[in-house]
C-alpha cells in the first residue's frame, strides 16, 4: 500500500466506522495522484440517487497534460457495494453523523482506493480532553525514559 495523502481534519471527528471504496478517476487525475498533488481541504461525501459522491477533493491538474486536463474539484463517484450504500444511507438519515474521507492510497495492484469514515463531530471539551490525555502520556513516557531522575 502506497499512501498518497491523509486528511488531518479527520482528527476533529470521532470515527465510528471505516469503509474502503474505489474512486472513479480520469487518466490525468491518476497521474497527478502519483505525484501526490491532492488536498483534502473541506472535502466530504454525499449520497445522491443511490450513489456516493466525493465533493471538494482537490486534485491538481497534471502539468504535462494537454488541453484535455481535468477539473480539479469535480464531484467524483465512489465505488461501494449496494448494501454498503444502503447501510450508510440509513445511518446518515438518523442525523448527527457525516461521511468524511480519511486517506487516499494505491493498493498493492496499483489501483487508487479511498478510505471513508462514518464520523460524529467532536465537541470542544472532547478535543480538550484528548489534548490533556496526550500531554499526560508524553510526560509519563518522558519520566519513564529518565527513570525518575
Amino acid at each position: 500500500m502506497e499512501l498518497i495523502a491523509v486528511n488531518k481534519k479527520a482528527r476533529d471527528y470521532e470515527i465510528l466506522e471505516v469503509y474502503e471504496a474505489g474512486i472513479e478517476l480520469k487518466g490525468t487525475e491518476v497521474k497527478s495522484l502519483r505525484d501526490k498533488n491532492v488536498s483534502f481541504k473541506d472535502s466530504f461525501c454525499r449520497i445522491k440517487d443511490g450513489e456516493v459522491y466525493l465533493l471538494n477533493l482537490h486534485i491538481s491538474p497534471y502539468k504535462h497534460a494537454s488541453h484535455f486536463n481535468h477539473d480539479p474539484e469535480r464531484p467524483r463517484r465512489l465505488l461501494l457495494h449496494k448494501r454498503e450504500i444502503k447501510r450508510l444511507t440509513g445511518k446518515l438519515s438518523s442525523g448527527g453523523l457525516t461521511l468524511i474521507p480519511t486517506k487516499i492510497y494505491f493498493n498493492n495492484k496499483g489501483i487508487v482506493k479511498i478510505e471513508i469514515a462514518l464520523a460524529k463531530g467532536k465537541k470542544k471539551y472532547d478535543k480538550r480532553e484528548e489534548i490533556k490525555e496526550k500531554e499526560l502520556q508524553r510526560k509519563i513516557k518522558e519520566y519513564m525514559k529518565y527513570g525518575g531522575r
